[in-house]
């Protein structure tokens, strides 16, 4: 259940070596969906991230529901299967998902940074 922090240097060297300049990263650790992510964020902006963008690891309805924690709680506390937010150009989407993959990696297009004020939208 418990595993050491995932380093994404292959499949950030992949993404360089496809020609695709990351605009933004954010490294996904506990605590870090509603900290780490505004922090790549630039002011007046947000990023909405799609919760039915990708499938969520089951371990975190089986926590969710033993422990009583509210969704809030489980993106606060879990990274709930996402381990690093990427914000490339929208152009730039697909060399960046097919070099996720030449890396090994699973790639999902979890949502979009639009005007706001700072944070993140979960929809």
């Amino acid at each position: 259940m418990i595993a050491p922090t995932k380093i994404y240097v292959k499949a950030l060297k992949s993404i360089k070596a496809a020609g695709v300049k990351v605009k933004a990263c954010s490294h996904i650790t506990g605590g870090g969906f509603y900290e780490n992510i505004p922090r790549m964020l630039r002011e007046g902006t947000r990023a909405v991230v799609k919760k039915d963008s990708y499938k969520i690891p089951p371990i975190f309805g089986l926590l969710a529901k033993k422990g009583n924690i509210e969704e809030t709680m489980m993106y606060n506390t879990y990274n709930m299967g996402l381990g690093m937010i990427l914000a490339v150009d929208p152009a730039d989407v697909h060399n960046t998902v097919e070099a996720v993959k030449a890396a090994g990696e699973i790639p999902y297009v979890v949502g979009s940074i639009e005007e706001g004020e700072k944070g993140v939208t979960l929809c």
